[in-house]
């Protein structure tokens, strides 16, 4: 009883939103053991801790600084988004960079083959940051690859989260560690059970090739990614950068490496100077800004970012994302935009990989969107996993967080945001492109879906904080 009591005393005193204090309150009353057990392991709240020292984070932006030089803007050429853009500054540190060339991909088999001809060719360092890392041919294609790099004396650096690998034979980490690979675990799942920060999990997708060229998105390396699932393909973004924003994705990953190995890589040739005026000369100068966010962080950045985009679209708002549960804010955001006249339209998967909850979940939230003039596609030709976020042919985000609690609120995250009528263009047609594989959810029709259906989805809601 005393532990319970506790218990509910931490929940409390962290002043965190009222449903969610409620949950777990509730949870922890009806069912004591398991409440606690799962409170502290999914739903304790870490924000007020770093990841890394303000001096040596400051270090690093000022190795970042150095690099790109003139090519930081002190405001996006469009007025609509200075909001934005200072807002993503000031509460993530992040400069708005010119001089960015950015590849999309939409499909893994050419993705993956344009990154290894990139690590095949780098000279200096390969840093590499997934989710998933796994021993398939996939994952043996990319090992091999790293440790004859490091045979050729390339300095080569491969960061995973250990909870999302947990049932991969360490004999495949330890094979790379052996031959020169630096291989570093994010939150090993062992010792972080038992500790306050076993939920701080690592969904970043991050490669950086001798801080010239980098690669973020939404695909991990896993079999699944390249062949698909039984009922189609996997349909993912990812996309392929140069420029100067490479270096705050080179912030990033040292910052989480700094985390897991409490070492900081402080070092000027991890930042070459950008040539930021040969990138001018193509017809792709995209304006970008690198968005990250964490428990750990002061603000919600990405959310942060997502709604403030959402509430000022004018035109579209085009919204993809496997998983949707969203928190409150951003659920209003887009409810707010579709009411206030804006084309929105929301893709998620017809089938769910995670399972009938989850996928009942997403579904519950259908009713709080279709009568304010939201359109949802559902996707029928695989599985949708692209994160991605387009409006007013002017504005695209693309990366790995899903519009759910434990990507918006619990997940170490990062996003591309990209100020350029011609990616966002791109992004625009890629989405009606997957609409084609999609079927339109009827707002008659579903209003007078089964009161059962109705019943499981309600349920299947209440255990969004835990999903």
């Amino acid at each position: 009883m005393l532990l319970v009591i506790a218990s509910v005393i931490i929940v409390i005193s962290e002043n965190r939103k009222p449903y969610l204090s409620v949950f777990w309150i509730m949870f922890i009353v009806l069912l004591p053991g398991v409440g606690i057990a799962f409170y502290f392991l999914l739903g304790k709240d870490y924000r007020g801790r770093r990841t890394i020292k303000a001096d040596e984070l400051a270090r690093l932006d000022a190795l970042r600084d150095n690099a790109v030089g003139d090519a930081i803007l002190p405001q996006p050429p469009n007025d609509k988004y200075r909001k934005l853009a200072d807002m993503m500054r000031n509460a993530n540190d992040t400069p708005l960079l010119q001089g960015n060339q950015v590849r999309i991909f939409t499909d893994f088999t050419p993705m993956f083959e344009a990154m290894l001809d990139d690590i095949a060719s780098a000279k200096e360092f390969i840093h590499i940051q997934f989710y998933i890392v796994e021993n398939d041919e996939v994952g043996q294609q990319l090992s091999d690859l790293l440790i004859r790099k490091a045979a050729e004396g390339v300095d080569v650096r491969l960061m995973y989260d250990s909870c999302a690998n947990l049932f991969v034979h360490s004999r495949y980490y330890d094979r790379m560690r052996h031959n020169g690979v630096h291989v570093k675990s994010f939150q090993k799942f062992l010792p972080a059970l038992f500790n306050r920060e076993v939920n701080c999990r690592t969904h970043r997708k991050i490669v950086v090739i001798d801080g010239h060229t980098a690669y973020t998105g939404g695909m991990n390396i896993a079999r699944r990614y390249r062949d698909g699932i039984n009922h189609g393909v996997w349909r993912d973004t990812q996309i392929r950068l140069q420029g100067p924003a490479v270096a705050q994705l080179e912030v990033s990953f040292l910052s989480d490496w700094r985390f897991c190995t409490k070492k900081l890589l402080d070092q000027p040739r991890f930042f070459p100077n950008s040539n930021t005026n040969a990138i001018k000369q193509s017809s792709n100068n995209a304006i970008t800004q690198i968005v990250t966010s964490g428990p750990m962080d002061e603000w919600n950045t990405v959310m942060q970012g997502l709604v403030q985009i959402m509430a000022q679209s004018q035109k579209y708002l085009y919204i993809q994302t496997p998983y949707f549960t969203p928190p409150h804010p951003v659920l209003l955001a887009i409810r707010n935009a579709a009411l206030a006249g804006v084309d929105v339209r929301l893709m998620v998967p017809a089938t769910s990989d995670r399972g009938a909850i989850t996928r009942l979940a997403t579904q519950s939230y259908f009713r709080d969107l279709l009568p304010a003039g939201v359109k949802i596609y559902l996707y029928h030709n695989g599985f949708l996993h692209a994160k991605t976020i387009v409006c007013d042919d002017d504005f695209t985000t693309i990366g790995s967080t899903n519009l759910d609690p434990r990507s918006l609120e619990q997940n170490f995250e990062v996003n591309a945001f990209i100020y350029d009528g011609d990616i966002a263009i791109r992004q625009r047609d890629i989405f009606l492109d997957d609409q084609q594989h999609c079927s339109l959810v009827d707002p008659l029709r579903w209003q007078h879906r089964p009161r059962l259906q109705k019943f499981l989805e309600s349920s299947a809601r209440i255990l969004t904080p835990i999903l």
